[in-house]
């Protein structure tokens, strides 16, 4: 967890993932897709040839939004997805 960045306007977790070719980033999205449809939970993603750039934002996304236990959790889990 300690590579993700905490912002506070607008509130969300973001972090970059670095790869050192496209078919170990194209591996981590697929995962990362799977493990998103099994928990309901869709980040925000962008990637290139061989980044990943996730953000997570609070599931009520009103002006008073926190981040969660669960948005921490579930940032911890996508880390478990690297190989």
């Amino acid at each position: 967890m300690d590579q993700w960045q905490e912002r506070k306007r607008p509130v969300c977790l973001e972090r970059r993932y670095e790869f050192d070719s496209y078919s170990e980033t194209r591996d981590f999205l697929d995962r990362l897709g799977e493990h998103s449809e099994a928990t309901r939970r869709f980040p925000d993603i962008s990637f290139g040839r061989t980044y990943v750039n996730v953000t997570l934002r609070p599931d009520n996304e009103n002006e008073a939004a926190q981040l969660s236990e669960a948005d921490h959790r579930f940032a911890a889990e996508i880390d478990g997805l690297l190989r």
